[in-house]
């Protein structure tokens, strides 16, 4: 289809660098703390030492072909407030494949923008509910993420905790992180109390340069085995855990990506698979690992191209920032990266409304999120050539120095167009009669009236208390 698309290596480039990162799995390797992992790819061929193992190319292959192109990340039919049945299957959900592009918000802030005070704080299971919920009512966003970590639970137990927050606040497929296997086993059966089990894929990082930790690991194999679909997102940064080239730090979170690849899908052939993007450049005057640098979103357009040279679904950036506020910085780096990743075409955009480098999240940035990734989608639609679209009937009809403002082909098609719910188009005289309101003050007012208006979707009680039963149970050591 001609649609607008940022590409950046062609697939001449893309057979270089996977040439490049075979030669780096099967020469360097890569580390493998976890036992059971180096098991299964001595057994499979690997040359293992100690724990460094190095993966012949005839194993990535394999792994390449078994993982699925396509699959579907479900939506959960479940009881609101009214009470009723379960219902499970309810169709919706998103169909994972390259072509298709959906937009979420990220996981795991540190710190939150309290929506109330404004004060930076850190986040709480209730403000991950809350996030959730509101994401429910932005039809934007596809998918939802934490925003925060619950600072108010045991450690032990925070990632269920977050789990749990997220079931009761959305209907929309969810991607958790997790401890490890056992709390994705739990996952998995809070998921079927809320009405379906297969509404939520697993978050899980290597940690650069070229290591896998036996805690991811434990994650890879867990997913595969209970067909929770797995990111697994590397990132590495230019000039720290990678040379000071974006190619060559592409190249290592390739070959951790896909050493990733082939453990997964050695515990189970054909388990989902999304193919993680991450690439940083490090700012070596701050000593932070920026989100907004150009030269990232660069590299995550590279990367993407990889993922489609691969046939895999994929994982990037969008609508993020470095600001450490809701101000004038946060809303063009925002809007610079809603288009970059959208225009990428990655298969999952997430981090949607992040600030400060992916510690902090605001309710306020995910509803200005929500109106830049409408503007962003709206530039992946076709740009057909066909007869309708070409309309020379029409330019003929109405002839030069005409009007099509009140013809039909118009009435048909004027709705296309993008219609902002936030960003001002009118007059100057309309817009100051209408009070002068700044963007700022809009997107504050909005997101209010969004929080105070009833929940789109309430947890039946009764589900509610089984969720805080597994909790308590896991809490207490309970298997």
């Amino acid at each position: 289809m001609p649609v607008a698309r940022l590409t950046v290596w062609d697939d001449a480039a893309c057979w270089r660098v996977h040439e490049a990162t075979l030669a780096l799995l099967e020469e360097t390797g890569v580390e493998v703390r976890h036992a059971g992992a180096r098991e299964q790819l001595a057994e499979a061929g690997a040359r293992v030492e100690g724990t460094r193992a190095r993966i012949p190319a005839a194993l990535v292959d394999a792994a390449l072909q078994s993982s699925p192109r396509h699959f579907r990340l479900k939506a959960r039919g479940v009881s609101g407030a009214g009470g009723g049945h379960a219902c499970r299957g309810e169709p919706g959900g998103l169909e994972l494949k390259d072509g298709n592009s959906y937009f979420g918000t990220g996981s795991d802030c540190v710190y939150v923008t309290d929506p109330d005070s404004g004060e930076r704080r850190q986040s709480t299971t209730r403000d991950v509910e809350g996030m959730a919920a509101l994401a429910e009512k932005l039809p934007a966003l596809d998918f939802v993420m934490s925003m925060g970590l619950s600072s108010d639970v045991a450690p032990e137990i925070g990632d269920l905790a977050q789990f749990a927050a997220m079931l009761a606040g959305t209907r929309k497929p969810l991607l958790t992180t997790a401890h490890d296997a056992v709390s994705l086993r739990r996952m998995k059966d809070m998921a079927a109390m809320c009405g379906e089990a297969g509404s939520f894929g697993c978050y899980a990082m290597p940690n650069p340069p070229l290591v896998h930790s036996a805690e991811a690991l434990d994650k890879v194999r867990a997913c595969a085995e209970l067909d929770i679909p797995l990111v697994y997102a590397p990132a590495p940064a230019a000039g720290t855990t990678a040379p000071a080239s974006m190619t060559a730090t592409i190249v290592i979170g390739n070959a951790e990506t896909l050493s990733g690849l082939v453990v997964h899908q050695l515990t189970k052939s054909g388990a989902p698979f999304v193919y993680g993007v991450g690439c940083g450049a490090f700012d070596m005057r701050t000593a932070v690992d920026v989100y907004c640098a150009p030269e990232h979103f660069l590299g995550n357009a590279a990367a993407t191209d990889l993922a489609r040279f691969y046939g895999l679904p994929s994982f990037a950036y969008a609508a993020v920032a470095d600001a450490k506020s809701f101000d004038e910085q946060w809303a063009a780096e925002a809007g610079i990266t809603a288009a970059l990743g959208a225009l990428s075409r990655a298969t999952l955009l997430h981090d949607v409304g992040y600030l400060e480098s992916g510690l902090q999240s605001s309710y306020q940035t995910i509803v200005l999120g929500a109106e830049l990734v409408g503007y962003a989608r709206a530039l992946l639609v076709e740009v057909g050539v066909d007869d309708e679209a070409l309309a020379l009937n029409e330019i003929d009809a109405v002839g030069p120095g005409g009007s099509h403002l009140g013809r039909d082909h118009t009435r048909r098609h004027h709705r296309e167009t993008w219609a902002p719910a936030l960003f001002d188009r009118a007059t100057h005289d309309r817009w100051a009669a209408a009070g002068s309101s700044t963007l700022k003050e809009r997107v504050e007012a909005t997101t209010q009236a969004l929080r105070e208006e009833p929940r789109r979707f309430i947890l039946e009680r009764s589900v509610r208390e089984r969720l805080r039963i597994v909790l308590a149970e896991a809490q207490g050591g309970g298997a």
